[in-house]
């Protein structure tokens, strides 16, 4: 295993030092913000003792290719595990975690092994592991994880319990990367099939900075609860251009090269955030941090930048779509040169609520019942009615309603 870390980093900061604008290549205008509603919505999670602790987070779209009408999308639930639902939003399979497990981030695997299978692919930050399940034709989960299939980042049981522990995920191939909680560190993991079973071994590791120089000429280091640094989520891997979309909190979305099971090149950024070099106090009692004036390079996400999902149009024309879950925006950008070109939210309609302070995403292009167009999925963090109760769910977004412009089709 070859690490890229310290050397990497600091030619990173360096690229940050130049003042630029809120867009890392260019002009930052995107056009006026357009207001759509969601077709669809899942039935609500409850992240209480009567809901069985379930909180959405994270969803994927795996589409049937023999019947798509049998389309299914997968989404997370933190201690609720899994939830697998159809394309009318009903929920068809539920999936608890093992003991002390917490799924988190899910993504596919398609046509891997000896006999070309179909995988969702999930972080378990509680054990400090990943979880495969293979899905079947009817779209049914089974669990094929190797049971000794090894942590993630913990060198024992011990350092899981701190929680530091596999959080963010994106697939790639028969490779997933894995993002560490409480950290900057990401790793790459390389599927192995054995005995029916599916297990991992890592490939590579990179570090992100924790530190930046800003334009002024001041370093800047993001404000957190002490011992906890910078840490990435939300990512995406365009596996036909080679790259993965990071999204690093609480400071920007990271452009990194791939180089099949290593990372390559000198990460990039796409778009601070539009906190990005405020100074900030951690505040123990409300467990947030005061913030002063960004650095003049600052871009439009409102901290954190989550959920990153592309929808293709070609080999390499497509969006790129993120969450800036401050403000419950998303922004769009091209997919081959990531120029900004939209913004949208998800407001309230007549058959369902809008989408509040969004985790994670999923998009196809592929033409579903429904959505001939293609679909996305999005997390919704503060689902509307909850009677009192903290409700969460996944919004249904027909493409269509997005009607987006500026990538070459």
């Amino acid at each position: 295993m070859r690490r890229t870390a310290g050397v990497v980093a600091l030619v990173v900061l360096s690229t940050t030092a130049v003042a630029g604008p809120a867009w890392a290549g260019g002009s930052s205008g995107d056009g006026p913000l357009l207001e759509v509603t969601a077709a669809v919505e899942t039935p609500a999670l409850f992240d209480d003792e009567a809901g069985g602790d379930a909180d959405a987070d994270d969803p994927a779209i795996w589409v049937n290719r023999a019947d798509k009408s049998r389309s299914r999308v997968i989404g997370t639930a933190k201690n609720g595990g899994l939830r697998v639902y159809d394309l009318a939003g009903r929920e068809v399979q539920s999936i608890l975690p093992p003991e002390g497990g917490r799924f988190n981030n899910v993504d596919l695997v398609t046509g891997f092994g000896a006999k070309r299978h179909d995988y969702a692919v999930v972080t378990d930050r509680g054990q400090d592991k990943l979880r495969i399940y293979r899905i079947e034709a009817s779209g049914k989960l089974t669990d094929v994880t190797a049971a000794d299939a090894p942590l993630l980042f913990s060198r024992d049981q011990a350092e899981v319990e701190t929680q530091a522990t596999g959080y963010g995920l994106a697939t790639y191939g028969r490779y997933a990367v894995v993002s560490r909680r409480h950290s900057t560190t990401l790793g790459i993991f390389r599927l192995e099939e054995r005995n029916n079973t599916v297990t991992y071994r890592v490939t590579d590791k990179l570090d992100l900075p924790k530190q930046f120089r800003l334009s002024t000429g001041a370093t800047w280091t993001p404000c957190s609860e002490p011992g906890e640094d910078p840490q990435i989520e939300g990512m995406v891997v365009d596996s036909q251009a080679g790259v993965l979309y990071a999204a690093q909190e609480d400071v920007a979305l990271w452009k990194i090269r791939l180089d099949r099971d290593r990372f390559a090149g000198v990460p990039r950024i796409v778009e601070r955030v539009a906190e990005f070099g405020a100074p900030g106090t951690y505040d123990p009692e409300t467990e947030e941090c005061a913030l002063g004036d960004p650095a003049p390079e600052a871009g439009r996400i409102r901290a954190d930048v989550e959920g990153a999902s592309i929808y293709p149009t070609g080999k390499s024309d497509g969006y790129l779509v993120v969450s800036s879950q401050g403000d419950s925006k998303f922004y769009v950008y091209d997919r081959r040169t990531n120029r900004p070109l939209s913004s949208f939210q998800v407001l309230d309609g007549t058959r369902t609520d809008g989408v509040q302070h969004s985790d994670g995403a999923a998009a196809t292009s592929v033409s579903l019942p429904g959505y001939p167009k293609g679909l996305l999925v999005l997390h919704d963090g503060e689902n509307k009615p909850d009677d009192g109760r903290v409700s969460t769910n996944f919004k249904y977004v027909d493409w269509r309603a997005l009607n987006l412009r500026g990538s070459r089709h």
